[in-house]
C-alpha cells in the first residue's frame, strides 16, 4: 500500500489521506516555524525533512475514531531502500532521560550498527511495532532471516493514553506493515498524524514534526535530518527561538506535572563512526532543550543517530569492515545542525497539529499562531490557524 491508497484505520476504516492532500491541507491550514519567519539558524535542505537524507523514506499509518476514543499510529523510518534494509547502518544512541523504551539499542551500543526499518508508536504498541518490524525483514528476506541473521528491531514509544484509548491495544501488525510498506521521500506529514497522532507537547497538541540541515564540512555538503515524536513539556517551560512565551498562554493547561516524553531519530549521509553517531544522539538533548525542557522524571527522551554512508554490504558482515569517517574535529557544524534541526522539528510537530478531543472528552488546544507572533513580538502571520 502507498500513501495514495490511504491509510489503515481502526474497524477496517480507510482515512482516504494521500500524501498530497495531507501536505496541501497542511500548507493551508497550519504553518510550518519557518512560514512564520521565526528566526531559526541553519540552512534546511529541499523539503526540510529527515527525507531529505537520500534513500531515506518515511511511512506511517494514521487511527483516529473520537467515538470510540482512538487517537494513535505507527511511523516508520526506512534508513535506506527497502531491497537493502539487510546493509546495516552505522549507528549511535542516547537516553537523556530513561522513563521510556527503544529497543534494539544494546545490540548498537556493542556493535555500532543496526539494520531494518525504525518504527516510532504508543507505548502500549512497541511490542507489536517491534514484532512487525521482525515479521516484514523476515517476509523481505526469506533466504536469509532466521537462517544466517537474526534482526533486533528498533522500536520506539511514547504515551498517548490521556487522548486516545491506550488500553485498547488498536495498532494492529497490519498497521505497522502497511506504514513501513507505505514508506516515500519527499515531504513528511506532520502533527497529528502516525505515531505522533495522540501526542501532546509542552500541553499544546504535538505529534510528528520533522526538519534538515544542509552542513558543509571540508568543503563537502552533508544533509542532516530528523524526526521526532513530540510528547514532552509543560506550558511555562515553552521557549521559541529563546524568548519564553509558554506563561503568555496559560490558559487550558492539563498537567501539574510532566508525563510524555519525546524521541528523536537523526539520519545524515555523513561518513561517522559510531562513537560519533552517539555524540549527534546527546546533541538532540540541546536541541529539545531550546524548547525550555529540563528533560523531567516522567519523560523518555531518547535519541537515535544513523548514517547512511560506509554501506557494508548486506548480513552476514563481511569478514572486514572499511570505515571511512570525518575527523572529531570538524564535526562542531554537525553538532549545531542537530540542535537547529531538532529544535525546528519539535515547533513543526506542534504547528501542524491540530485541536482533539480525546477520550473522556479531554480537550488539548492546538498552538495559535497569531498567540505565538504575539509573545514572540512578531507581527501576526496571516496564516489560517
Amino acid at each position: 500500500m502507498r500513501f495514495g491508497d490511504g491509510w489503515p484505520c481502526c474497524d477496517g476504516i480507510v482515512i482516504p489521506m494521500d500524501l498530497a492532500t495531507i501536505m496541501h491541507e497542511q500548507s493551508e491550514k497550519r504553518p510550518r516555524a519557518r512560514d512564520l519567519g521565526l528566526p531559526l539558524q541553519g540552512t534546511p535542505g529541499a523539503d526540510n525533512a529527515i527525507t531529505d537524507v537520500p534513500g531515506l523514506t518515511v511511512g506511517m499509518t494514521t487511527l483516529k475514531d473520537e467515538g470510540q476514543g482512538i487517537h494513535t499510529g505507527v511511523t516508520a523510518i526506512l534508513p535506506r531502500p527497502s531491497a537493502d534494509l539487510l546493509h546495516p547502518c552505522w549507528a549511535g544512541s542516547f537516553s537523556m532521560n530513561g522513563n521510556g523504551e527503544m529497543t534494539g539499542v544494546h545490540w548498537i551500543r556493542e556493535a555500532g550498527w543496526m539494520t531494518g526499518p525504525v518504527t516510532i508508536t504508543n507505548t502500549f504498541s512497541i511490542g507489536i511495532a517491534h514484532h512487525a518490524s521482525a515479521r516484514w525483514m523476515a517476509r523481505r528476506f526469506p533466504d536469509v532471516v532466521g537462517e544466517d541473521v537474526w534482526v533486533l528491531p528498533v522500536a520506539a514509544e511514547t504515551y498517548d493514553g490521556y487522548l486516545s484509548d491506550i488500553a485498547g491495544f488498536h495498532v494492529t501488525e497490519d498497521h505497522v506493515l502497511a506504514a513501513i510498506d507505505n514508506a516515500a521521500g519527499g515531504p513528511v506529514p506532520e502533527g497529528s498524524v502516525g505515531g505522533g497522532t495522540g501526542m501532546i507537547a509542552y500541553e499544546f497538541k504535538g505529534g510528528t514534526g520533522t526538519s534538515s540541515r544542509e552542513v558543509t564540512i571540508g568543503g563537502e555538503t552533508y544533509t542532516l535530518g530528523c524526526l521526532v515524536q513530540a510528547n514532552h513539556g509543560l506550558r511555562p517551560w515553552l521557549t521559541v527561538c529563546g524568548k519564553p512565551v509558554g506563561e503568555q498562554m496559560a490558559e487550558n493547561r492539563i498537567y501539574e506535572a510532566e508525563r510524555g516524553s519525546i524521541i528523536v531519530v537523526l539520519a545524515t549521509d555523513a561518513p561517522l563512526l559510531p562513537t560519533q553517531l552517539d555524540r549527534l544522539a546527546r546533541r538532540a538533548s540541546i536541541g529539545i532543550g531550546r524548547g525550555g525542557t529540563p528533560s523531567g522524571n516522567n519523560s523518555g527522551d531518547i535519541f537515535l543517530a544513523v548514517s547512511t554512508a560506509n554501506d557494508p554490504g548486506p548480513l552476514p558482515e563481511p569478514p572486514r569492515f572499511k570505515l571511512d569517517a570525518l575527523s572529531n574535529d570538524r564535526l562542531d557544524p554537525m553538532f549545531m545542525g542537530v540542535v537547529d534541526c531538532v529544535e525546528e522539528a519539535v515547533l513543526n510537530a506542534m504547528l501542524a497539529a491540530t485541536p482533539v478531543t480525546g477520550r473522556k472528552g479531554r480537550f488539548v488546544p492546538a498552538l495559535d499562531t497569531d498567540r505565538l507572533m504575539a509573545a514572540m513580538g512578531m507581527a501576526p502571520s496571516g496564516h489560517k490557524t
